[in-house]
């Protein structure tokens, strides 16, 4: 029904904010509060709140932020917000916006200590390797002895195996 509906009145059909709207929405956060550091410290709340739109803000707003307006590393603020599981695809859209934003990856000395931290990070790691696969030979123990996780992250992780020097 909502096909026809969209087809017929030539309509767009979106769950929740679609995305050019929630850019507008971190882009005016951004250009009217002229103390980042307030936004900054909302980071964490809108996080917890869990939505998609909430999750996605903080994306937009951690790659549009410095690490001195963030207080710490941008990316190592992304993990720390990472407590409980996370879906793949919300992980691999934040990171995603992490770099359209012009962050780069974390060096490989980052990406081997975040791993040493826990099983799940471990396995974010991997995520975020899947980003930049030239960097895959430096982590080949990781990739291969990180614990089994979901569907999507075995069929990830099977793809940068098989892409191995």
């Amino acid at each position: 029904m909502t096909d026809r509906l969209a087809q017929s009145g030539h309509y767009t059909f979106h769950i929740g904010t679609p995305d050019p709207e929630m850019r507008r929405i971190a882009s005016w956060m951004l250009t009217h509060e002229n103390n980042r550091t307030t936004i900054a410290k909302f980071i964490p709340k809108i996080w917890k709140r869990g939505g998609r739109e909430d999750l996605k803000l903080v994306g937009l707003l951690l790659a549009n932020m410095s690490d001195k307006e963030l207080g710490e590393n941008g990316w190592t603020v992304f993990l720390q917000l990472v407590q409980e599981r996370i879906s793949v695809e919300v992980f691999l859209e934040t990171a995603e916006e992490l770099l359209r934003g012009g962050r780069e990856l974390p060096d490989d000395a980052w990406i081997r200590d975040a791993a040493a931290q826990s099983q799940t990070w471990a396995q974010l790691m991997i995520l975020l390797l899947s980003l930049d696969e030239n960097r895959t030979a430096n982590h080949e123990n990781l990739i291969k002895q990180t614990p089994r996780g979901g569907e999507l992250f075995e069929r990830i992780r099977e793809r940068l195996i098989q892409r191995l020097p």
